[in-house]
Order: structure tokens, then sequence, then C-alpha cells
């Protein structure tokens, strides 16, 4: 299984990149740099002549890759939701009860985020982080509709699909499956954001995680009467 995993590799639309950096040394090396200065000084201060002095770069090396710094957040993005779903994929393909294989499901979804050593360029809980801060910033904008229609956001959309079908898997009389997996993929991190940063407007804390919150929320919520 091991070896397995091992070779999977994490695929992002391909219209986000100019040139794919998993094809190169330098594309692996922006890829895993901008992670670890996105979260240092944040995505508004973060630009590529930054990154380039960063890794030892021409800033023109970064624009053969990605034309824009909002491009390349779209890539990370996708990257790390291609990377939740491969996780949905392999802890709750074998589980038969519909019950256990949601509540593994929204675990996944919604757990702080550990190392994954398959992926050695890539910092996942540096990346987690700045999904948590900074993933609105992919598509809360004027051009959300068209980049939305050229399939930029697909890896967050199937992971919500992906859900959704679990959770009428576990009850098809409910009539919101998609409207309760998309707001329990964006609502874990609203939780984990307002655990680190506003304290007073949630019951979200080192004892109580998101996970459990959503658990006995959706847990209640599909219970049959």
């Amino acid at each position: 299984m091991d070896e397995l995993l091992s070779n999977i590799k994490i695929e992002v639309p391909e219209g986000v990149y100019i040139k794919n950096p998993e094809s190169s040394e330098l594309g692996k090396k922006i890829v895993q740099n901008s992670i670890v200065l996105i979260d240092e000084i944040g995505f508004e201060n973060f630009t590529f002549k930054k990154l380039g002095q960063l890794i030892g770069s021409n800033e023109s090396s970064i624009y053969r890759y990605f034309e824009s710094k909002h491009m390349l957040l779209i890539y990370l993005s996708s990257w790390y939701w291609r990377w939740i779903e491969y996780q949905l994929v392999i802890e709750t393909f074998s589980i038969k009860d519909t019950k256990e294989k949601l509540i593994q499901a929204i675990e996944v979804v919604t757990r702080t985020t550990k190392e994954d050593k398959n992926f050695s360029h890539i910092n996942e809980i540096l990346l987690n982080k700045i999904i948590i801060n900074e993933n609105s910033k992919s598509y809360l904008t004027k051009s959300v509709d068209s980049e939305n229609k050229q399939g930029y956001f697909l890896p967050y959309k199937r992971v919500v699909r992906r859900l959704a079908s679990i959770i009428s898997d576990h009850n098809s009389d409910y009539e919101f499956p998609l409207t309760l997996a998309s707001s329990i993929t964006e609502g874990a991190l609203h939780q984990q954001f307002l655990k680190l940063h506003f304290t007073t407007i949630t019951n979200c804390n080192n004892d109580v995680t998101p996970t459990k919150f959503y658990t006995d929320l959706i847990l209640k919520t599909l219970s049959n009467e």
C-alpha cells in the first residue's frame, strides 16, 4: 500500500499554470517556497520578486510557470483540494457502514492537517494554514465565473460532491446534501480561522475541534426520527 500511495500524483487543472511546476526541479522549488513565503508574510505581501529572491532565481523564471500570483494561489488551492479528495477516497473506500463512512469523511475534511510524506516538496501543514487564511481569495474575485467555466475550481467542487454523495448514501431522504457538504467544507476552514484569531466567537479550541462539532451537527441533522 505504501508503495502504491508513493506513486500517486496530484493533478491540477492544466489552465491554472503556464508550465507544469511538477515537470522540473525549479517548478517544484517555486511551489515549495511559495508555500513557505505566503505562510510567513501573507498573500497580500507576497510577490514573485520576493519569491525569486528567496529561491535565488530571476522573477521572470517564475512567470514561465504562473502568469500571476493569483494563478499561483489557485494552483495551491487546487493541489490542496485534490489532496483532500485523494484522502477521502483512500480512507473511506473500504468502509461499508454508511454512518461510519460519513464520520470518517467528516474527519478527513475538517481535521487538522498532518504532513504527508508521499509529496516531499509540499509542506501540507503550512499549505493547510494558507488555505485557512487565504483560500477564499482564490475565488472571491470578479473573474470567478470565467475561471469557474475553465475548470479551475473543479478540485474543490469534487470534494464537495464526493462528501455530498456520502451524505446521501447515509440518508437518501435528506433534501440538501450539496448545501450541507459545502457548508461542512467551507465552515471547517472558518472554524479553524476563528479558533486561531477570534476565540471569543467559537466553541472550538484545543479540546473541542471543528471535527467534533461537525460530526455532532451532521449526525443529528441526518438522524431518522
